[in-house]
């Protein structure tokens, strides 16, 4: 199995450097990852890095390229609607490809799922081709929760449902049971399925893609594909 292909080579810690982001897409390039996964801070100088690989190695047999995914509304999922969308706009005017939001979580527990839909949505018009990614942050959801939340996802034009922000201390991340819930719910209708959270070897990644998952978010990547 191609694992790399999978994997969105991911740093989301506080305190990384701009050394640490171009170290993380030399990795990107070099175990032929689908793309990295960085804070909206890093996104301006991630793309130039990106371009300048990409044009170096233009005329080589290795021609690979890596896509550039940033967050918005996270790790909480508590801006406002108006915050969200300029963080949208930021980012993808300074290269973004793709981008994960968190969902309102507290609209969820209340059980009001038009403001759900609605802000998928809002957001949505926002990215046009790029992709958008819902986090559900399904540890703190119960099944049907989930559930409902990703047939919201599909109602409000949503490209990717995605499990975890991994910033929970004490939360289990992407599991095979979360992961099949959702492809279960989503997969017949076009949408794709991004575990994230807790990935840290070749089993578990494969197990994960076998129950479902289109894409691994995970700062193991190298680890994982290596051995």
């Amino acid at each position: 199995m191609n694992i790399a292909k999978y994997i969105e080579h991911t740093l989301l810690k506080p305190g990384a450097t701009d050394e640490d982001i171009k170290k993380l897409i030399d990795e990107a390039f070099e175990y032929k990852f689908f793309g990295v996964c960085i804070n909206p801070n890093f996104v301006k100088i991630a793309r130039k890095y990106i371009d300048e690989k990409k044009a170096a190695i233009s005329n080589s047999n290795d021609m690979h390229d890596v896509k550039l995914v940033t967050v918005v509304n996270f790790p909480l999922g508590t801006n406002s609607i108006d915050t969200t969308l300029v963080q949208v706009h930021e980012a993808i005017n300074e290269g973004a490809d793709e981008i994960d939001t968190v969902v309102n979580l507290s609209a969820i527990k209340m059980g009001d799922y038009k403001t759900v839909s609605d802000e998928i949505k809002t957001i949505k018009g926002v990215c046009g081709k790029h992709n958008l990614k819902v986090i559900l942050e399904v540890d703190l959801l119960t099944r049907d929760e989930i559930k409902k939340a990703c047939l919201n996802c599909i109602t409000a034009g949503a490209d990717f449902v995605k499990t975890s922000t991994g910033f929970l201390k004490n939360g289990l991340g992407a599991t095979t049971e979360n992961i099949r819930l959702m492809a279960d719910t989503v997969a017949r209708r076009g949408l794709g399925v991004k575990a994230s959270g807790g990935i840290r070897t070749r089993v578990q990644a494969i197990d994960l893609i076998q129950a479902g998952a289109d894409r691994l978010g995970t700062s193991s990547g190298v680890a994982i594909v290596k051995y």
